[in-house]
């Protein structure tokens, strides 16, 4: 192990342990877990040894998977069902690539995540992600750029976009200020989304 190894999992020491016994827990390998997250599963087995830190979008792409939150897979764990979520600073994954910030901005045990979030400039704009599930987004300051498959759309704020997370897509600021926007994607693995679309709703 290398010292950025080390010091990955001094930072996140809750986190490794959380994702695999999660995995483990909803019987998946991790080659599939790893393929539904868009991950490698060599990628995936150093973010569960505590080898690698995850950035934020690798952590929205496990929570979709795990049927979790962000905040759970951190560890934060805001009052069950709690109807009022209180404002306060945007965080981020300690060390995570990527730069983006985020605050939870919606309820635990949901089927669906809402996020505040802070997408800085010049990162992860080639990042292109797949999965199941829908997407819904509002610029509330900065520019974006949303590529929806082939089709580039530039918002400004007040502009929103709500798509279908199968459809390839990339998301980065404009502006070198980066932009902030409200952020809210489904959770197919959670338990309210098995009753509501049916148990057979997360499988690729």
């Amino acid at each position: 192990m290398n010292p950025s190894d080390e010091g990955a999992a001094e930072e996140l020491p809750g986190v490794a342990p959380r994702l695999r016994d999660l995995r483990r827990n909803r019987g998946l390998t991790l080659e599939a877990a790893a393929g539904r997250a868009g991950l490698s599963p060599a990628h995936l087995s150093r973010l569960e040894t505590g080898r690698r830190q995850p950035s934020l979008p690798m952590l929205l792409g496990l929570a979709r998977v795990y049927g979790t939150t962000v905040s759970e897979l951190l560890g934060e764990m805001p009052p069950e069902r709690d109807a009022i979520v209180r404002g306060g600073p945007l965080e981020g994954a300690p060390g995570g690539d990527g730069g983006w910030l985020y605050r939870q901005a919606g309820g635990s045990g949901r089927a669906m995540q809402a996020l505040r979030v802070r997408v800085p400039y010049g990162t992860e704009g080639d990042l292109v992600r797949v999965h199941p599930g829908e997407e819904w987004l509002y610029v509330l300051d900065g520019r974006l750029r949303v590529v929806l498959g082939d089709t580039v759309h530039d918002l400004e704020p007040g502009d929103s976009a709500h798509f279908d997370s199968l459809t390839p897509h990339r998301i980065a600021a404009l502006d070198a200020g980066g932009a902030r926007l409200l952020f809210v994607h489904t959770l197919l693995q959670s338990p309210t989304a098995e009753l509501c679309l049916g148990g057979g709703a997360h499988r690729l």
